[in-house]
């Protein structure tokens, strides 16, 4: 049998400049139409960088959780200017994130200048939260510890557990999402939710001492309300049962349509609680349980009591 040399390539002549040039045509004219479903309207403006976000995340991470995080030789004399470093590097990256987020959803090409005062307004207020961050997340980490008869510390909590970095993520990300941010909250739980498989919406109202136990297929919609000292096993969905559409058939955006779980509840692996229902306080709720229907306090609710 002979060898045959087969050209993958294809010559000018065949058409190919031809096909490319209306095909850079088509599109070109298609991102111009701003009749169409176009959220970016001015292409001048740079959106958010994935990369930096990320950055900044990892770097508020080392100054909520000093010595678990980024240096990891920190004594407590040097610990204040630690701090102060990594804070002052993080402001103006965060600030002109922030502003490209604000100019992502502006409306007025001539008021986008407005969007970089806006950015330095919630950088400082956002920067100001990360005491009270702080606080919540050593109560989660102290929850993990007391909910999870394996882990020897709250320390481990920290530095291992999947559930406490998508908790840790959810919590920058909500606090920006209460300044008005877009963007930048869903790039930043959906970079926990792509690390831990743990997807927590940061429109979600969580009190303190929340604990992930395992983590991974955890669902949290946008409108829940978690209240205090509750615990979720692997492949909980709080979620909503229906999505009410307006006139013209699109869906209503911003109502309340996920669950109210009240303070110390336990939702166990697997279940699924549906539509804007209230699991009442001290309840737990077992596993592989498909639930759409209110829950008195104190209430313990398994397969055989849904069927």
């Amino acid at each position: 049998m002979q060898n045959r040399t087969v050209n993958c390539c294809i010559p000018p002549e065949s058409g190919g400049d031809f096909i490319l040039g209306k095909v850079v045509e088509e599109l070109s004219a298609a991102i111009a139409d701003t009749g169409k479903p176009l959220m970016r309207r001015h292409l001048d403006q740079p959106l958010p960088s994935t990369s930096i976000i990320i950055d900044i995340v990892e770097k508020l991470r080392s100054v909520l959780f000093p010595g678990y995080f980024g240096n990891s030789e920190i004594t407590a004399e040097g610990l204040p200017f630690q701090l102060g470093a990594v804070l002052d590097s993080i402001r103006p990256l965060l600030a002109e994130q922030i502003r490209r987020g604000l100019c992502f959803v502006c409306n007025d090409e001539k008021k986008c200048s407005d969007c970089t005062h806006q950015a330095l307004d919630i950088t400082g207020r956002f920067l100001a939260s990360l005491p009270e961050l702080r606080r919540l997340l050593m109560l989660d980490a102290l929850a993990a510890y007391e909910g999870d008869p394996a882990a020897t510390s709250p320390d481990e909590a920290i530095f291992c557990y999947p559930g406490m970095l998508a908790v840790t993520n959810f919590r920058i990300a909500n606090e920006l999402h209460r300044l008005g941010v877009p963007l930048l909250p869903r790039m930043i739980t959906e970079h926990a939710h792509s690390i831990t498989g743990i997807d927590i919406h940061p429109g979600a109202t969580i009190s303190e001492k929340f604990f992930i136990d395992h983590g991974t297929g955890v669902v949290i919609g946008e409108t829940c309300e978690i209240g205090k000292n509750v615990r979720l096993y692997q492949g909980v969905t709080l979620g909503a049962k229906s999505f009410p559409l307006d006139a013209e058939g699109n869906p209503i955006k911003g109502i309340p349509r996920h669950p109210v779980v009240e303070d110390d509840v336990i939702i166990y692996a697997g279940a699924t609680v549906l539509g804007r229902i209230t699991i009442g306080r001290g309840s737990s709720i077992g596993g592989n349980v498909w639930l759409t229907h209110d829950v008195p306090v104190g209430a313990r609710v398994t397969q055989a009591d849904t069927k």
